[in-house]
């Protein structure tokens, strides 16, 4: 067991327990020991001490939504790399989405998974194990063996759950267990094709588009089958105005839906395509401004719950194709705080606490796990971070094995200094 930690004279901020104050938090045996104005250590010598003074001192953040690749395409990334990538980004856990080769739909493959991730060392890894077997959409995989391996959650992420009557059965058999079914909301025929948002942009640059359909169509889907059954749908990467309304729609009304967004999906718009940018090219795609401002009011006002990266890492020859032909998905685990900080705090859309709720708080809260708060007793997953340092984007500082994002060369405000798993420090900055 290592040694007692204080992190000294940071701002804790805790929206769980409306903390925000200076003050000291002392970990001990992986645990929050004690946190206030100034912890005194009574004479104690065997406690390391970590100065916090000007940084921000919150629970772990928690990305419920990203791709690690393993098994399968361990050339792209892999759980270690993926791990060192989220306690870079100030990711104290994630989740691990079940599209690999072979899928995640069995016991055995998410016990892989866990230990993999103990392995590593780094970040928590969470399985959320598929709705179908093999993602083919046919036959429910078996829940009640994958959650009792470790899996929190299921989905078919990467491919829409077409069937409406696979969706509501998965609804009614994830409520047993008490897990959320979280899908990727796409009408495959309307979005056949589709390499970016349809509209004006799509049509100069000759690419077939997406309509906002696509997504709104199986979110009320969802939505309708969730009233129907009781199940708690997670909706997956919104990206559309449309969407979020449907979502309030649901919410008014006492439906278990909760919903995320992506950090890309509120930073850009379909503009980043021109020039045929493939690091611009993700499913759901980039859409309008007038969409983006919906979905930045919707997590200030809590329609969307969570932040979320859908971290997809793919190899350099993969996305130096034609677009279309090119395949979805950015890397986004150590570029996610300074993204939501540039493009949503420090415009003063949303507040720093509102911030950590999205990251951290509120995905812990939705998929009921661990961590997320900084309330005695609990876990010692931390993240310390300064919110003002600038940094430019270099891919080739990456801990990831992927290089595919569109924020390179862009200066960017928000580091993370510590990172904190069950009372051991798993990451610190390089200067």
């Amino acid at each position: 067991m290592s040694r007692p930690l204080l992190l000294r004279g940071g701002r804790l901020l805790d929206p769980s327990t409306r903390t925000d104050g200076a003050g000291d938090l002392l970990i001990a045996n992986g645990k929050i020991e004690s946190l206030g104005d100034r912890v005194d250590l009574g004479g104690r010598d065997d406690v390391d001490v970590l100065d916090c003074a000007g940084l921000v001192v919150a629970p772990g953040f928690i990305d419920v939504h990203c791709h690690l690749r393993e098994p399968g395409r361990e050339d792209v990334e892999t759980i270690a790399t993926g791990a060192r990538a989220a306690a870079a980004g100030g990711f104290t856990a994630v989740c691990a989405m079940p599209n690999t080769d072979p899928v995640t739909d069995n016991q055995a493959a998410v016990g892989f998974i866990i230990r993999q991730a103990a392995r590593a060392g780094a970040a928590r890894v969470y399985p959320i194990g598929a709705i179908s077997l093999g993602q083919r959409g046919e036959a429910l995989a078996e829940f009640g063996e994958m959650v009792g391996a470790g899996a929190v959650a299921v989905s078919d992420d990467g491919k829409p759950v077409a069937s409406a009557h696979l969706m509501r059965t998965a609804l009614e058999y994830a409520r047993t267990f008490g897990i959320p079914v979280a899908d990727h909301c796409e009408e495959p025929t309307l979005a056949a094709g589709g390499a970016m948002n349809e509209g004006i942009v799509s049509a100069r640059l000759g690419l077939k588009g997406v309509p906002n359909e696509a997504e709104e169509i199986m979110a009320i889907r969802d939505i309708l089958l969730a009233r129907r059954t009781g199940g708690h749908v997670h909706l997956c990467h919104m990206s559309t105005r449309g969407s979020v309304e449907l979502i309030r729609w649901g919410k008014e009304r006492g439906i278990p839906v909760t919903a995320e967004a992506c950090p890309h999906h509120l930073s850009l718009t379909e503009d980043a395509v021109e020039g045929y940018d493939t690091n611009a090219k993700m499913n759901p795609p980039l859409r309008t401004a007038a969409d983006v401002e919906a979905l930045r009011e919707a997590v200030r006002d809590g329609t969307i719950d969570a932040i979320a990266t859908d971290h997809a890492p793919h190899h350099y020859d993969e996305k130096e194709r034609e677009f279309a032909d090119a395949p979805n998905g950015i890397v986004g685990l150590e570029t996610a705080l300074a993204v939501n900080i540039t493009w949503l705090v420090a415009p003063g859309i949303i507040d720093l606490g509102t911030l950590v709720d999205k990251m951290a708080c509120a995905p812990a809260r939705v998929f009921h796990l661990q961590g997320g708060t900084l309330r005695r007793g609990s876990v010692a997953d931390v993240t310390i971070f300064d919110p003002d340092t600038e940094w430019t984007v270099d891919p080739t500082r990456f801990r990831s094995k992927g290089r595919n994002t569109p924020y390179t060369g862009k200066r960017l405000r928000g580091r993370v200094h510590y990172t904190i798993v069950d009372g051991q420090l798993i990451h610190r900055r390089e200067e």
